[in-house]
């Protein structure tokens, strides 16, 4: 059996920690075995992963590329340690490693190394020097981030790359970015050569992109019409594809009248660790100059198009102003009107009917952006079509309209024939405008508009869940007014109580962003009654008396 002992007490004999009483080796994915005593005294990296894990699967060919690189020098060695359930999988994923394993059927022996080296979450790659002490836990990050430069995996090793990373930026040049080892050109989707000093001088945008990517389609899209209209202006882009496959590659950039770094560049992922790729897709500009100008300016091409150029903090403290000024002078047919679209739809049973945005001037308004296969929009929806009701009744110039990021008309159809209120129709071009224009991220939110058309809130959701119909009309002075009665009135109240429901532990009176009544199960903003060992909370409506909590 495997010694489960501690991976940081002492160095690690992995004759005996890889070994067992019935086994000394270890297998290669054709099957052969080889002696565990044949790794003694190299560096070591023992892969924790499994066929089942998503991650795995694309950490894995960075792995055997950066394997491929290390093991000519003759002093490196992987073993992978599996988490698979079934024999077959096993081999199925095993067969795509250069590398060695413990064998599957050692079941005890690929549980104790994962108790041994305390691994909680795969892929896991430990690296162990020669004499079996830990180098490092952290081999995935490493291996992702400098690939088989981290080699030998020493903290001398990594601190030198990242200190050398930051020089590079501080000198950074559309060379040092674009150039690499021996490759210094370009490609074009005719695929001839554009040598990178053609782009020394201008401003350049690499786009990270994944061809199949939704988000990444519609954009590029966008970003093609911006190119067109920048290409006189000295501004250029290069395709940075993170793409698998080559007709992905292919079939994208055909579509983009752009430059590119060749399919599977080692530059690309070079870039990629560079610039702290995070988000698809990623449009990082560079200026003449070859520094950063915008790390992601990606919202900045969405909400301003090729005004944005040429990207600089000047032209973006100009283009905020004008956006306060516009939105100062925003009007309900400002943001609700365009050449081909002046009305909205109304539920009218088995018909629908067109009502014009004119009709709508003078009206407090709320757009509810929300969608059917939301969760949270489908929860809040009844609250939400009895607080309408609610406010209705109070002023009947009070008006919602609804927009819909429904992947289909069917079920957009089956959400707006439960709401009593207006909505864009489906797929209506406004939708993304607004969505831009009011920053919309998660859903559902809902937006206030005043009668003389400007932007009252943005919050209007949070204030529903807090306020019900009191909250209209949402302006800022009435929101504080009720929130200073609300604190008023909390001054009463006992700083401390049990429930006869939650009796274990008292229930502290605390002030929260978001939470979820445990009493009502509908969502609380605001002060609540709440048990943080158990995570239990109540709003003060749903608390006990104060007699009672007393």
């Amino acid at each position: 059996m495997a010694m489960a002992i501690d991976q940081e007490s002492f160095p690690h004999d992995l004759a005996v920690v890889l070994s067992s009483e019935e086994r000394d080796f270890l297998i290669c994915r054709n099957g052969e075995q080889i002696r565990t005593s044949s790794i003694k005294g190299k560096i070591v990296g023992l892969y924790f992963s499994g066929s089942w894990c998503g991650l795995c699967r694309q950490f894995t060919p960075k792995l055997v590329e950066a394997y491929e690189d290390l093991y000519p020098k003759g002093d490196f060695e992987m073993l992978f340690i599996s988490s698979d359930k079934d024999n077959e999988p096993f081999i199925e994923y095993f067969g795509k490693m250069p590398w060695l394993a413990v064998p599957f059927s050692d079941v005890e022996a690929r549980k104790n190394l994962k108790q041994l080296f305390k691994v909680r979450a795969i892929p896991h790659l430990v690296i162990l020097d020669g004499t079996g002490n830990v180098l490092s836990n952290e081999g995935v990050k490493f291996i992702k981030h400098f690939g088989p430069e981290a080699y030998p995996f020493t903290s001398e090793r990594v601190n030198y790359l990242r200190e050398d990373e930051e020089k590079a930026k501080e000198n950074q040049s559309l060379r040092s970015i674009l150039v690499h080892e021996s490759r210094d050109f370009l490609i074009s989707n005719e695929e001839s050569k554009i040598s990178v000093s053609e782009l020394e001088g201008k401003t350049v945008g690499l786009y990270f992109v994944m061809a199949s990517h939704k988000g990444c389609k519609n954009f590029t899209l966008k970003l093609v019409d911006v190119y067109k209209k920048l290409k006189q202006k000295n501004f250029e882009i290069v395709l940075i594809s993170l793409d698998e496959k080559y007709e992905d590659f292919k079939q994208g950039f055909e579509t983009m009248p752009w430059l590119a770094l060749a399919f599977k560049d080692k530059n690309c992922e070079r870039l990629v660790r560079y610039f702290e790729h995070k988000l698809l897709p990623q449009l990082v500009v560079i200026s003449p100059d070859g520094k950063t100008l915008q790390q992601n300016a990606v919202k900045l091409v969405e909400e301003y198009g090729d005004q944005a150029f040429p990207f600089t903090q000047e032209k973006l403290v100009t283009l905020a102003n004008l956006k306060k000024e516009k939105l100062e002078a925003q009007t309900l047919e400002s943001i609700l009107v365009t050449a081909d679209r002046d009305f909205v739809i109304s539920n009218g049973g088995l018909r629908v009917s067109f009502r014009p945005v004119s009709k709508l001037v003078g009206n407090n308004i709320v757009l509810y952006f929300a969608a059917s296969w939301s969760l949270p929009s489908r929860e809040f929806l009844p609250k939400l079509i009895t607080t309408y009701q609610e406010i209705k009744k109070k002023d009947e110039n009070f008006e919602m309209i609804f927009i819909s990021s429904d992947q289909d008309e069917s079920s957009f159809n089956n959400l707006f024939s439960s709401m009593p209120w207006l909505a864009l129709p489906f797929d209506d071009d406004r939708k993304a405008f607004l969505s831009r224009r009011f920053n919309i991220v998660g859903i559902p939110v809902a937006i206030a508009i005043s009668t003389s058309g400007c932007t009252v809130n943005t919050q209007v959701r949070q204030l529903l869940e807090t306020h019900g119909a009191g909250a209209y009309p949402f302006t800022e002075e009435h929101i504080k007014n009720l929130q200073q009665r609300l604190d008023k009135n909390t001054m009463g109240w006992p700083k401390k109580g049990k429930d006869e429901i939650h009796n274990e532990h008292e229930l502290a009176l605390i002030h929260q962003q978001v939470y979820l009544c445990s009493g009502c199960k509908e969502m609380g903003y605001g002060w609540s009654f709440f048990c943080k060992r158990c995570d239990y909370g109540l709003h003060p409506k749903c608390a006990p008396k104060q007699e009672e909590m007393n």
